[in-house]
């Protein structure tokens, strides 16, 4: 809510009773952001609504405006997270905002405690098919370290040597929600969905010889599975994976508390 008289008229329609807090909560979470200049309204309230603070997608931004958005989402945020962050405009941002962390292997940038606590229960196990897969699955991995959660990963265990996924069974069953990152053919999240009894969040991926049509093969893929309990994001989206498997562990946390 930025508009200041109607801020107040809420706070004192709390302090003489005419309207409750939790009615007021409601209002408050679903009004606020912040514009800066033309090109941006920073979203201050969506950790309240959904759990997750807003992300900048910084893919198609200049350094300029990731820059200027970062600075003003620190003032109300611990953690301040920028995808798709190419080394070349890390190292413009850098000088422009301060404590900036670089995680190159995920393609984000952040501002973040050195340590980040876990404040949530349960596991996010994060699997990858092979090595070229690394940079959607760590930007899964990274996104939900930065949430607050659990993380445990597995690298390179794709189904062309299916010995490297069965060796290491123990991370499949001691994970609450597995994503898996598959490219290729992307028959990974298939196998690994029938080993498994938690959910699994499948992301295909752009890797492949010409016939995966840019990551359409291994989407189709995983879409057609005949194993059950898998949901699919979409191509690349290792951001989004981790944000759904955050819900499903924050909506069994909610459960538990009810």
């Amino acid at each position: 809510m930025t508009d200041e008289k109607a801020l107040q008229s809420l706070l004192n329609a709390v302090a003489n009773g005419t309207v409750t807090t939790d009615a007021a909560f409601s209002q408050l979470k679903n009004l606020a952001y912040e514009p800066i200049d033309d090109f941006a309204k920073i979203d201050h309230h969506r950790s309240l609504r959904t759990g997750f603070p807003e992300v900048i997608w910084g893919q198609d931004k200049t350094p300029e405006q990731i820059a200027r958005i970062m600075n003003v989402m620190r003032l109300q945020n611990q953690v301040v997270m920028a995808t798709r962050i190419t080394p070349e405009v890390f190292a413009t941002l850098q000088p422009k905002v301060r404590d900036l962390r670089y995680y190159q292997s995920a393609r984000i940038c952040a501002i973040a405690p050195t340590q980040i606590k876990v404040r949530y229960s349960g596991t996010i196990g994060i699997l990858s098919a092979g090595t070229a897969d690394l940079p959607v699955a760590e930007e899964a991995a990274v996104t939900a370290e930065l949430s607050g959660f659990d993380v445990q990963r597995l690298w390179d265990v794709g189904v062309a040597g299916i010995h490297r996924l069965l060796n290491n069974r123990h991370v499949i069953e001691s994970a609450t929600v597995l994503i898996v990152v598959a490219g290729m053919e992307g028959a990974l999240p298939s196998v690994v969905a029938g080993l498994a009894d938690s959910p699994v969040i499948a992301v295909p991926t752009s890797i492949g010889y010409g016939a995966s049509f840019g990551g359409l093969a291994p989407l189709l893929t995983m879409l057609n599975s005949c194993a059950a309990g898998i949901g699919v994001v979409n191509i690349d989206n290792g951001f989004g994976a981790a944000v759904l498997a955050g819900q499903i562990l924050r909506s069994a946390e909610k459960l538990r508390m009810s």
